[in-house]
């Protein structure tokens, strides 16, 4: 075999990651069935909840990578600033799945109350479902309380006649389901079911469990240039040109097409497909989003630029022997043929945080068909391995003369790209 004299190595260097603290705490019927969970952003410095603290926690949500969904099927109750009501990340949500906790105004001046309507109503009809807590039965707050779909009521710090006062004014004059928090002993529950709550939520079901979530992060250089194509309105072809740059960048982006909380479960043949799928609006809020949630990183690691020259090297091999669809699949199964080490997991855990097709999964985890094949003979051009390089090219059909050629094209394709 002639192998290029430029060859591209493994290195087993870890993509760099963001890491955020999230807890989750479980909210429970009558039953104690689980209904939904609350999620906190424990990550705060010094523990400040502001517009920023909201994005990180839902973007974190969204693109976690480990090996449990905090999403689930369940609803999720976020905490929220009014800040962040308007902010672009909510569109990434689901709504059906989501609750969306609307603190109280500083003060209760009754104009500012009405000022704030407009973009409650707007997230209910948008179709999220909105909580309060106890201050919405105040009359400064009545323009707000027909949108109630839950009314929190806080045993820490709400005596039991007026727990009871309040119970009694939230089922005459609202639809809402109230929920008791804080709820940490034995007497609280019986107080809060002897009242008519159906909901809990404390210490005395279950304490928050502690979640670290891990986002690969791209080159900041990567998402900058993505947001500005995607201002421009540059083509499908261009965009995805950019995502072909960057394999955490386009491992995100299939990720949150995956995402329970975005309800969009389709299975990706390309990354063209998955850009189609978003759509710009999205595709532009969600770049922002990762602009701002995730620390900024130089070039490309050398492990996502191995991941680059396998998925060009298969690519242009695949264009020569394959359908144009099956060459998207090869230019996908090669850039994601390293997602074990880059997200530190078994590879099986890592194709089942994507929906992608079963030849590019059997290609990942078995190097099953002929997609397996040009994954076989990418990581033989690699480490010199003549045997494995003869076996894959024969059951090609592809000369040394073919694959060195496409091999020195695909990391000056991948060089200039750095």
């Amino acid at each position: 075999m002639s192998t290029p004299a430029a060859t591209s190595t493994v290195t087993s260097v870890q993509g760099p990651f963001a890491v955020t603290m999230i807890a989750r705490q479980a909210i429970v019927n009558a039953q104690q069935a689980v209904i939904g969970h609350e999620l906190f952003n424990r990550a705060r410095s010094s523990g400040e909840h502001t517009a920023a603290s909201d994005v990180i926690l839902v973007f974190a949500t969204l693109s976690h990578t480990g090996t449990e969904d905090l999403l689930g099927n369940k609803l999720i109750f976020i905490n929220c600033t009014h800040e962040s009501l308007s902010g672009g990340h909510l569109e990434l949500l689901n709504p059906e799945q989501i609750v969306l906790e609307i603190p109280p105004l500083g003060h209760t001046a009754v104009d500012e109350v009405h000022a704030r309507l407009p973009i409650l109503s707007a997230l209910r009809e948008r179709g999220f479902r909105l909580a309060f807590n106890h201050t919405v039965l105040e009359s400064a707050y009545a323009p707000w309380l027909s949108l109630a779909d839950y009314i929190k009521l806080d045993l820490s710090i709400l005596a039991p006649d007026q727990l009871a006062v309040l119970v009694r004014y939230a089922t005459r004059n609202s639809k809402a389901q109230l929920i008791a928090e804080k709820v940490e002993t034995a007497q609280q529950y019986d107080l809060a079911s002897q009242q008519g709550i159906g909901l809990f939520q404390g210490y005395w079901f279950a304490r928050p469990t502690l979640m670290e979530t891990r986002v690969l992060t791209p080159a900041q250089t990567s998402i900058i240039e993505l947001i500005n194509k995607v201002r421009q309105q540059a083509s499908t072809e261009e965009i995805e040109e950019v995502l072909k740059k960057d394999p955490s960048l386009a491992f995100n982006l299939l990720r949150l097409i995956n995402s329970a909380g975005l309800g969009l479960r389709h299975e990706i043949t390309s990354l063209r497909q998955a850009v189609l799928l978003l759509g710009l609006k999205k595709l532009f809020r969600w770049a922002a989003l990762l602009l701002t949630a995730t620390r900024a990183s130089g070039t490309p690691s050398p492990l996502a630029h191995t991941a680059v020259v396998r998925g060009r090297l298969m690519e242009l091999l695949a264009q020569q022997i394959l359908t144009q669809e099956d060459a998207d699949q090869a230019f996908v199964t090669g850039i994601f043929s390293l997602l074990d080490v880059m997200l530190g997991m078994p590879m099986a855990s890592a194709v089942r945080l994507l929906n992608l097709p079963t030849r590019v999964t059997s290609a990942l985890l078995r190097h099953e068909g002929s997609l397996g094949d040009l994954l076989t003979l990418a990581e033989a051009c690699e480490m010199g391995d003549d045997s494995a390089f003869d076996r894959a090219a024969h059951n090609l059909h592809l000369t040394s003369q073919q694959i060195n050629l496409a091999h020195l094209q695909a990391l000056a394709w991948a060089d200039q790209l750095d």
